[in-house]
């Protein structure tokens, strides 16, 4: 096709997600900071501010663009990762894209500086265009995921929020306390993909922890396993420790080790087989009876570290 000639256009939804966008929301134009070189020129700078900014803003996904900005023919600019959706048509004027960069515009991009989109929520930092984003995905104040398992949850907040939201919408059950004896029943204990048991939270030296218990497939053998994460940061968690304990019949099986972050998922944590692991066959003999009907029960201590 030839330069300038009219593309189909390309029509997107753009599905609404309850986490932040990795970029500024369209309209949020308060919080953009240039440097001004000298009074008589910060008046003017303050005023071009939004005109800056509305040039940085991709007209598809309305996030700020970084490098490589594209821009096709008629200067119209596009982000890299929306220019590889629209099937090489630039979506304001159909024209043929090309792999034309606007050095431009990624030049003034230099000269910007603004707050961390976490701003709200405690972090007051300030830095240069290109080093936000990365900071962003880094940042300690940034939501945390819901911590539940066993669902697609998409609701992020801060702890206390995801406190509230986990006993609201999820009927998590709340404790108070170090120390813990929890029994897990299921009456067909063959069944093990996907069985999670409901999270239970520990309000502990002021901090909470989730308790996890699920049952999956390692490699070709069914397995239990059980661990803790601490509803915190990572460099906060590795303050505490805990043991989990199961056995029966004069049998005892025991795990130490350090809450992990609910940074981190309760899947990469359940692969990484970081918690007390469980054979199935070791489970049942536990469980006593006939060793067809599950009967777990697994007794735990939280203590922090001096």
């Amino acid at each position: 096709m030839a330069r300038g000639d009219v593309c189909k256009q390309v029509v997107e939804s753009h599905p609404k997600f309850l986490r932040h966008d990795s970029g500024m929301q369209k309209g949020d134009t308060t919080n953009i900071i240039t440097k001004p070189t000298n009074k008589a020129t910060e008046k003017h700078k303050s005023c071009s501010t939004n005109g800056v900014y509305e040039l940085l803003e991709c007209p598809m996904c309305t996030k700020l663009m970084y490098p490589p900005i594209h821009q096709c023919p008629n200067g119209h600019t596009l982000c890299s990762n929306c220019k590889s959706r629209v099937q090489n048509c630039c979506p304001t004027c159909h024209s043929e894209l090309g792999n034309i960069r606007c050095l431009a515009l990624e030049k003034v991009a230099e000269s910007l500086e603004l707050p961390c989109r976490h701003q709200s929520l405690g972090c007051h930092d300030i830095f240069p265009y290109y080093s936000k984003l990365k900071h962003e995905q880094t940042c300690r104040f940034r939501p945390y995921n819901c911590p539940y398992a066993g669902s697609e949850c998409t609701v992020t907040g801060d702890i206390p929020n995801l406190l509230a939201h986990l006993s609201n919408d999820h009927n998590v059950d709340m404790h108070d306390g170090c120390t813990f004896n929890h029994r897990y029943v299921k009456s067909n204990p063959y069944e093990v993909e996907n069985a999670t048991w409901m999270l239970t939270v520990f309000n502990c030296y002021g901090r909470q922890f989730c308790l996890h218990f699920e049952a999956y497939q390692l490699g070709t053998a069914p397995v239990y396993i059980s661990f803790l994460r601490f509803m915190g940061e990572d460099t906060e968690a590795k303050n505490f420790s805990y043991t989990l304990e199961v056995g029966g019949y004069g049998r005892k099986l025991t795990w130490q080790g350090v809450p992990r972050s609910i940074r981190d998922s309760h899947q990469k944590i359940r692969d990484s087989q970081d918690g007390l692991v469980i054979p199935r066959k070791l489970a049942l003999f536990f469980s006593g009876g006939n060793r067809k009907e599950l009967k777990l029960r697994v007794i735990g201590h939280i203590w922090k570290e001096q």
